[in-house]
């Protein structure tokens, strides 16, 4: 957020579909607050431009095919989220979620004047939330998105021009990776922008364990654990996979497997 610097609000639009970006383009430049600074037509593409850009208020399409605007909410850091317009054709859950935490949400195909009240709001909740702020009510619907997506038995990976659907249940290990993790399933890894902490929070911790901070692994792919120096402990999984978990996570280790 830079309210303070900027008189204007540097504006991200997010949509897979060039002529509802167009639209919005065309209504937003009677919005003298607002300054568009990208356009995005998916929702990878979004989570890299608002790292890049560190917009203060995202136009976000519900409806996106491969990352749905609601994924592109779940891979956001909850201390750093910019202000949200979310947008959607009917949706029935996207619509209930909104109502229950009280967003603000424009309904396609909505007029000009719809937008200009859409605006109205966030510039309201902006100012209201502060600089250095949190929306309480964007905060609560990305815990709620969070917690149904950890029910989701898939994760999607986009690769060399390809989407992967991988079940979770597959997957034997994650590690840290940059700005990326690699997820580590079947004999084979692949690269996803996302963060460790966003990572935990998708898969379910029935199943999935933190050891380190740079690792998280599928607790039924643990086939030993030999002592280590600093009271660390070796992870051996099934495959030979040799990782360390260091001693902040031995105790929940242990209560893992029993």
């Amino acid at each position: 957020m830079r309210l303070e610097s900027s008189p204007r609000l540097r504006t991200l639009i997010v949509d897979d579909e060039p002529p509802a970006r167009e639209r919005l383009r065309l209504f937003l430049a009677d919005e003298p607050e607002i300054e568009i600074v990208g356009e995005c037509g998916s929702g990878d593409d979004a989570l890299g431009a608002i790292e890049r850009e560190s917009p203060d208020l995202v136009f976000l399409d519900i409806q996106m095919p491969i990352m749905d605007g609601f994924e592109v909410l779940a891979s956001l850091d909850a201390d750093r989220l910019p202000g949200v317009i979310f947008a959607t054709a009917y949706d029935q859950y996207a619509l209930r979620a909104f109502d229950v935490h009280a967003i603000d949400y424009l309904l396609k195909p909505f007029t000009r004047e719809r937008l200009h009240e859409a605006v109205r709001v966030a510039l309201d909740r902006l100012a209201r939330r502060g600089a250095a702020g949190s929306d309480p009510a964007l905060r609560a619907l990305l815990d709620a998105v969070r917690e149904s997506r950890r029910a989701r038995p898939r994760i999607t990976v986009r690769t060399d021009g390809r989407v992967l659907v991988l079940q979770t249940a597959d997957i034997d290990w994650v590690e840290a990776a940059a700005n990326y993790v690699r997820i580590h399933a079947r004999g084979e890894s692949h690269a996803l922008r996302e963060s460790m902490k966003n990572m935990e929070a998708k898969l379910p911790p029935e199943l999935f364990i933190r050891i380190h901070r740079s690792a998280i692994v599928n607790v039924d792919r643990i086939r030993e654990l030999q002592p280590w120096f600093h009271g660390e402990v070796v992870v051996i999984l099934r495959d030979g996979t040799r990782l360390i978990a260091s001693r902040a996570f031995v105790e929940r280790l242990h209560a893992a497997i029993g």
